[in-house]
């Protein structure tokens, strides 16, 4: 055996099982092996069955056995606790070792296996509170390999409990987890939120905001993830199990991935309901019993008007009323409808509340998109100054493609979507084809409301989720959109696609994006975006349209989904032979 494998046992997890193993290891194993178990920093994993799911406590420790005595010796303790419920089930405990694990790299090993282990499908709980993931080490460049060989080998004996690494690094849970290790700008900005909280909370403040900006792919969902379950974590060492704090969002689809973390964390079970829909916080909160803390997750999605189920004047202000303080996650490039318009100066007053308590922070780093700086400034000159530079020609980081039709775009997507490593690759389009979801579709001739390009035609999202079984549809239940298999053979839309990742984008440029007398144009009359292009009452009871500015960032979304690559088609003849030209 190469002393570069991992060492790993698995014993039945009680009492009698690991008094023979630390009895008869010795005798049966190499003495190498036995001193990596016995007198190397270890990792070690209990696993065990409350219903059709896995419970899981993850552990790293200098002394595995002295250590798995304490878990016992509590669990035997009256009480409620993880320990005791794991002790009266059939549970199994995974002792990790390697012959270069020192404290920093198990410490980092735990923290990896908490985060994979959270996003997996079949893991109902895990019973940690926050990991400690670690900074520089020796030898931290082995960090990966040494973990994927443990994955693998764990794989190998429950493929149900550790699925393939891939499909864990793509599921939305993993992507928005709060247990990832964060970029030096994140940590800043998680330490700042940190300390203003702790502020507001000992001076008894309220209606405090703390405004983080960031556009596309910087890091605004992890940031908002990581500091709301630090929160928690902090809440409970210093014994202050009263807290009260809540997480917003807009989105429908980022609204049940932020629900799957918050109860596998164990949030749900101590706290009730900590994630809302903006409208429901409002309604269920009001401004005589403020909560400590409310996070707003894609605050731009928030309504400054009123629509059917929403009856006030703006989201944000009824959030900040109900809240001692209240932490903003916003980008204004991603405002894609007319009820969520921020006129100028009411955004200003926001930004310049925070600036003013030293409480605004902007992020600038791009954590998404594996593109250099020269493919990110195409993508911005097309998306914001509506222009069309030279391409880039840099493949092997990030690779931009035309198509002269969709049935190649769909070919280059289904291919790499055929790929285990890029599967999450998928068409995503502009809405400038009639799509009505509430519509029982009476007289159509088609089946599906689709994306009609000529003979080529495909479902719009969610329209095959009716062709589904039962037990299919539970299955894809708590999935997003891209991570559904089905989607393969359906076109996303910004409703589905905002705010997740997808390994290629394969983006069509329908009839409302237009390239004229070298600029791009978008065309608010060959939309079918009614919420982009209809007329916005303003303050002063003015009408106005923001149809291009919206139909702009709705393009600026789809084509910041790719992390390794976007693929274009563009339904318009001229803006077609004009991203030709560019790309010579």
């Amino acid at each position: 055996m190469g002393l570069s494998c991992p060492v790993i046992r698995k014993i039945e997890d009680n009492q009698t099982a690991l008094d023979d193993f630390e009895r008869n290891f010795f005798q049966k194993e190499d003495k190498t092996i036995w001193e990596i178990i016995a007198s190397f920093p270890t990792v070690y994993i209990h696993k065990w069955k409350r219903t059709c799911n896995y419970d899981i406590y993850i552990g790293e420790s200098n002394n595995v056995f002295a250590r798995t005595q304490q878990h016992y010796n509590e669990g035997n303790k009256a009480g409620k606790s993880w320990q005791k419920e794991m002790l009266s089930s059939s549970a199994s405990l995974y002792i990790i070792g390697h012959e270069h694990f020192n404290k920093s790299m198990t410490l980092d090993i735990e923290n990896r296996l908490m985060h994979y282990l959270s996003s997996a499908p079949n893991v109902r709980k895990i019973h940690n509170m926050r990991g400690n993931p670690q900074k520089k080490y020796y030898p931290i460049n082995e960090l990966d390999v040494i973990f994927s060989r443990i994955w693998r080998e764990l794989r190998k004996d429950d493929k149900e409990l550790f699925p393939e690494e891939s499909t864990i690094k793509d599921s939305a849970v993993f992507k928005a987890s709060p247990l990832h290790k964060l970029a030096d700008d994140q940590i800043v900005a998680k330490n700042m939120i940190i300390d203003r909280v702790r502020n507001v909370l000992r001076n008894n403040q309220k209606g405090q905001i703390i405004f983080i900006e960031g556009e596309a792919g910087t890091g605004k969902t992890v940031l908002n993830s990581s500091t709301f379950y630090e929160i928690f974590c902090q809440a409970e060492e210093n014994d202050n199990e009263d807290i009260k704090c809540s997480l917003i969002v807009n989105h429908k689809e980022q609204l049940t991935v932020y629900e799957q973390i918050a109860s596998k964390l164990g949030l749900t079970d101590k706290y009730g309901e900590v994630v809302f829909r903006p409208t429901r916080f409002i309604n269920t909160h009001s401004p005589e019993n403020p909560i400590d803390v409310a996070f707003v997750d894609e605050a731009h999605l928030l309504l400054t008007q009123g629509k059917q189920s929403y009856t006030g004047e703006n989201q944000l202000q009824d959030i900040l009323e109900r809240a001692r303080v209240t932490v903003v996650m916003f980008d204004e490039n991603q405002i894609l409808t007319t009820e969520q318009f921020w006129e100028a100066e009411l955004l200003e007053k926001y930004r310049n509340q925070a600036r003013d308590a030293q409480n605004y922070l902007m992020l600038k780093n791009q954590l998404r998109m594996r593109a250099d700086k020269m493919t990110l400034a195409w993508i911005d000159s097309f998306t914001k100054d509506r222009m069309i530079q030279k391409i880039p020609d840099s493949p092997e980081n990030y690779e931009i493609r035309i198509f002269d039709s969709p049935d190649e775009l769909e070919h280059a997507i289904r291919t790499k979507a055929s790929s285990q490593k890029t599967s999450l690759s998928r068409i995503i389009a502009t809405y400038d084809w009639e799509y009505n979801a509430n519509s029982n579709q009476a007289g159509r001739i088609k089946k599906y409301w689709e994306v009609i390009i000529g003979k080529w035609h495909k479902p719009w999202n969610r329209e095959l989720e009716k062709n589904l079984s039962v037990e299919e549809k539970k299955k894809v239940k708590n999935l997003s959109w891209a991570e559904q298999p089905q989607t393969i053979d359906e076109v996303g839309s910004t409703f589905v696609i905002q705010g997740f990742d997808l390994n290629y984008a394969g983006v069509i440029l329908g009839p409302s994006v237009k390239y004229r007398d070298g600029h791009i144009v978008f065309d608010s009359q060959a939309s079918c975006n009614a919420k982009a292009v209809r007329n916005r009452t303003l303050s002063d009871g003015t009408k106005k349209k923001y149809g291009e500015l919206l139909l702009q960032h709705e393009v600026r979304v789809l084509m910041t989904r790719g992390v390794n690559g976007l693929y274009i088609y563009a339904c318009d003849e001229e803006l077609r032979n004009a991203l030709y030209q560019a790309k010579r």
